[in-house]
């Protein structure tokens, strides 16, 4: 953390708005004009746009509103964690599992290593989106988590829509779409050992204000800024929300399984009644899709009825 203050220091400083000189920012420091425009360079490295003119200084060239670890602190019961920069807010929490109280939360501004499902990479510019995991002690085992991906999806859409962030839609297995593009996707990772109680991490990188030439995405991404109707959205409140709607779906979960949630998801299901591809594999199968059962399965209607799939992921590529 500490070789990261001087440029946490001076995105501090360009968050307040306006131009602040290289001189301005290294009096202020006690570094060199030098200095200063080194650490802008690895500021920009973390997909900040800074620009700077002439006379003027550096300015960014949008607004960033950082996170507060005291007001997500003082508006939630839960444990809270926020490390600006970091590998992965998944893997800070697994590497924890130990020490931790169920219900612990990670949340960081930048990942070096943020992951997706399968592996992939995450890309997670610094203070565009939304980066956090929880810790939840599963004390049914792992068995019993089957679907939860689900169900913190139905979680996380139903916290937008408390927020007034409505039209946000679920792809099966673990993501959040908007006009059919992806603004969210959840990774659930989880230790145990039959029989015990299972150690659960579930993150979630949410799109927000992510600038439009973010290398390194391959695919169609929405943000929620667009849902927002281009209207601002307080970085920690949303957090708040998150954090606190998720705590509630879980311990629901923990009571009820997946019985109530099945009906919540096809009301948010992105491709319910529309012509899809299941990739498991290679293997390709067509159908119309029909949302999930209670099981958390992928219900589609192929040539031979409605069939059942756990494993898999459907394709973006609809077939009409």
């Amino acid at each position: 953390m500490k070789e990261y203050s001087v440029k946490l220091s001076i995105l501090k400083t360009l968050s307040q708005g306006g131009f602040h000189s290289g001189e301005e920012l290294g009096d202020k420091l006690g570094i060199s004009r030098a200095a200063i425009s080194k650490h802008i360079k690895g500021i920009q490295g973390w997909g900040v746009d800074v620009f700077s003119v002439q006379g003027k200084g550096y300015q960014l060239a949008k607004p960033i509103q950082l996170l507060d670890q005291g007001v997500l602190q003082n508006n939630l019961a839960n444990n809270v964690e926020l490390i600006p920069i970091i590998d992965s807010t998944n893997q800070y929490l697994l590497d924890r599992v130990d020490s931790l109280e169920s219900g612990s939360v990670c949340l960081a501004e930048y990942q070096a290593k943020g992951r997706g499902r399968r592996g992939r990479e995450w890309v997670s510019p610094f203070g565009s989106n939304l980066y956090l995991s929880m810790f939840w002690r599963l004390d049914a085992g792992i068995a019993a988590a089957l679907g939860l991906s689900l169900v913190v999806g139905v979680a996380i859409v139903e916290a937008l829509e408390d927020m007034g962030l409505t039209s946000v839609k679920l792809k099966w297995p673990n993501d959040l779409y908007y006009q059919d593009k992806k603004l969210a996707g959840i990774l659930v990772e989880m230790s145990g050992q039959a029989g015990a109680a299972a150690n659960i991490v579930i993150g979630m990188g949410l799109n927000l204000m992510m600038s439009e030439a973010t290398q390194g995405i391959t695919q169609p991404w929405a943000s929620l800024f667009e849902v927002a109707k281009n209207q601002e959205i307080d970085r920690n409140q949303l957090a708040i929300t998150m954090i606190t709607t998720l705590h509630r779906t879980l311990d629901e979960y923990e009571r009820y399984g997946m019985s109530g949630f099945v009906e919540k998801w096809n009301r948010l299901d992105n491709f319910i009644n529309r012509p899809v591809t299941l990739l498991i594999g290679s293997k390709e199968i067509t159908g119309i899709a029909r949302g999930i059962n209670e099981q958390g399965a992928v219900l589609l209607e192929t040539e031979n009825g409605l069939e059942s799939y756990i494993g898999g992921e459907i394709s973006l590529r609809s077939r009409q």
